[in-house]
């Protein structure tokens, strides 16, 4: 009992944060086409990394479904999601399907973007390796026709947790944040799912790396302060 009222304290903590950052933080977007998707009724997945979620959180798409873990960590996001306009998904990555709620979460989702609005998954989540996309994206994506945005949010100043397993990244008050989007990516009637998900990956990777020159690696200490350039 104890535990879950530090974690619902916890949670609702840093929605307010995630509102104080909407208030406060300035967003630009670069190869942003969501309106010409929108415009001709293609649906769409956004696709980013675990480290993240809080930055891409602030500029949420009202009505966006994102999955979150069902477990005490998946939780604490829950609050910041609401306050944001997205609807959480509980469940975790494609290989828990049995036991996690994978399954649910992913039919869920795949209903939801089949209904003309999107859904965003940190593909690496919950718990890494960092970087490497799990399938349940490149699945819905077959499933529903829709494209995949590969987004990454670089806040002008952060907090750091270079010890992490995801290396999060907390932007801080009165940042600008730039919400980055790869060249949409596209289902192929016939492509192995395998295929379709290294696709993703790859694609990803190349769009941390082009944006985010100072991805900090892990190091001995437990955090850091980092300035990019806006």
């Amino acid at each position: 009992m104890f535990k879950r009222a530090i974690v619902w304290l916890a949670s609702w903590c840093i929605a307010g944060y995630i509102l104080l950052l909407r208030r406060t933080c300035r967003v630009r977007f670069d190869n942003d086409r969501r309106e010409e998707f929108r415009s001709d009724k293609q649906n769409y997945l956004f696709s980013f990394l675990h480290a993240h979620q809080i930055a891409i959180t602030i500029y949420g798409e009202p009505g966006t479904a994102a999955m979150v873990s069902r477990s005490a960590d998946g939780q604490l996001i829950v609050p910041a999601l609401q306050v944001s306009g997205c609807i959480p998904v509980r469940g975790s990555k494609w290989r828990a399907w049995s036991n996690k709620g994978g399954r649910e979460a992913v039919d869920e989702l795949t209903a939801h973007v089949i209904g003309g609005r999107p859904a965003a998954i940190a593909v690496d989540g919950p718990r890494g390796p960092r970087g490497r996309v799990h399938k349940g994206i490149a699945a819905i994506s077959q499933n529903t026709g829709a494209i995949v945005l590969n987004a990454v949010a670089i806040p002008s100043r952060r907090i750091v947790f270079p010890r992490t397993w995801d290396r999060l990244q907390i932007p801080l008050p009165f940042c600008t944040i730039r919400g980055n989007f790869a060249d949409p990516i596209y289902p192929v009637v016939g492509e192995k799912l395998e295929i379709y998900r290294q696709r993703i990956e790859c694609s990803l990777a190349e769009l941390e790396q082009r944006v985010d020159s100072q991805t900090p690696q892990p190091t001995s200490e437990n955090m850091s302060t980092q300035r990019v350039a806006a």
